[in-house]
């Protein structure tokens, strides 16, 4: 399945919701953010998110680039990864994270070739170590999205 597939040309909040659902549930997970790049600020955008606490939604909203698991994956223009958000002791995610009661996460960067358009992110509930392959899947599904992430 691909969830990108039935999205229009123009996507609206509602299609992006379907989409992040549909991702989410193609990689078994239970959470999940998509965020748009503003050009005027240069911080991600929040577009779509599930099972975030809506205590976080104000940290979530606009995320510096380099900051948290979404803006470093922004910031490097690769996937990051954190086996266990609730023991991880490397620095990347905000301490705010841990009230997601996520484990497994994976953040990609959304690129329209170099470009950077923004970051998709998936979470598990338990402990998980996503493989080359998923993470080559979510990069995949964040570069048949990118186009239609941007600004109109």
């Amino acid at each position: 399945m691909n969830p990108a597939a039935s999205l229009s040309p123009q996507p609206d909040s509602a299609e992006w919701s379907r989409f992040l659902d549909d991702t989410i549930a193609a990689f078994d997970c239970t959470t999940g953010t998509l965020h748009r790049l503003d050009p005027a600020d240069q911080h991600l955008k929040l577009v779509a998110h599930r099972g975030i606490p809506e205590a976080l939604m104000p940290v979530i909203g606009s995320i510096p680039i380099g900051k948290g698991i979404a803006g470093t994956a922004a910031q490097r223009l690769e996937p990051v990864e954190i086996c266990n958000l609730q023991t991880d002791t490397s620095g990347v995610a905000k301490p705010g994270a841990k009230q997601t009661h996520v484990q497994g996460s994976l953040a990609v960067p959304v690129l329209d070739g170099s470009r950077l358009c923004g970051t998709l992110g998936v979470g598990k509930l338990e402990p998980y170590d996503f493989s080359d392959a998923e993470k080559a899947r979510l990069m995949d599904l964040g570069r048949a999205i990118a186009g239609r992430l941007l600004p109109a």
